[in-house]
């Protein structure tokens, strides 16, 4: 099983923490996203994948993007430990947590937007701040909301989910564009929580070869 994946991609940074709780053997396989006018935009790499973007999972014949779509496989893969509860409403709560990060945050501080924004648009770098830290914000909050009122550690029940998995990525991201994670208590004690446990270590974005 190969993953191709970038140091500072939020989304690579899922799917490493999914297969570390999961103690899934893996090949790391780094595509820089900046270096060479991006590596993602080569033909090597866009011949496996078209979209052009990380994570990419390969596992056999299969390649499989976008990291949602990935994880739900390594849970068909290896059901334990569940990361998508199997039973409602606690399912769809999960789920409704991990797409507000993957489908309404996330993207918009992807890099192929905020180079757009510059390189295209004109606009200068610090807007580029102030946009992502916008986004974050906005979603961060409702996140917050999100929380199970009666979670400790976790986002939602007594051990690392789905929601977890995209928290802390999105949070490291959060920091990146200068938001303190106080400002989102409940969320903060959750990342630190899973700071401290050794699979999210692993699969932090310093702790990559690729990592700069």
């Amino acid at each position: 099983m190969q993953l191709y994946s970038y140091w500072r991609s939020s989304s690579s940074y899922r799917v490493r923490i999914a297969l570390e709780l999961k103690g899934m053997a893996y090949e790391l396989m780094p595509v820089h996203l900046v270096r060479d006018g991006g590596q993602q935009r080569q033909a090597a790499y866009a011949a496996i994948n078209p979209q052009g973007y990380v994570p990419l999972l390969v596992d056999g014949d299969l390649r499989l993007s976008q990291s949602l779509a990935i994880i739900d496989y390594l849970e068909s893969v290896q059901a334990e430990p569940t990361l998508i509860p199997v039973h409602q409403p606690e399912r769809s709560r999960v789920l409704a947590f991990a797409q507000t990060v993957a489908c309404d945050i996330q993207p918009l501080q992807n890099l192929s937007v905020l180079q757009h924004l510059t390189d295209a648009l004109g606009h200068p770098d610090e807007m580029r701040m102030q946009w992502s830290a916008h986004w974050i914000r906005r979603g961060l909050a409702a996140l917050e909301q999100m929380l199970d009122p009666a979670a400790g550690d976790y986002c939602m029940g007594e051990a690392p989910t789905l929601a977890d998995v995209v928290l802390v990525p999105q949070m490291y991201n959060a920091e990146r564009f200068g938001i303190a994670l106080d400002e989102f208590p409940g969320l903060a004690r959750v990342t630190r929580h899973c700071r401290s446990l050794p699979a999210f270590q692993r699969a932090h974005p310093d702790a990559q070869p690729d990592a700069e």
